[in-house]
């Protein structure tokens, strides 16, 4: 699973980015827009999913 961003939903408020324990950040703004920058950093906890307060990104396969 790894995440994704809504883009028409996002208002690039950073709270992905904020949260993500990854190391590297699975997101980066770009254009006041949160983007997937590095998927296979993704652990699959969720954090970033829980911590959208637009519920901007979805967990697929």
């Amino acid at each position: 699973m790894k995440p994704k961003v809504d883009e028409g939903t996002c208002n690039g408020c950073g709270s992905c980015v904020s949260v993500c324990p990854a190391d590297p950040c699975v997101f980066e703004l770009v254009d006041n827009k949160a983007k997937v920058k590095n998927p296979d950093a993704c652990l699959e906890c969720e954090v970033c999913v829980d911590g959208c307060p637009e519920a901007a990104i979805t967990m697929v396969e």
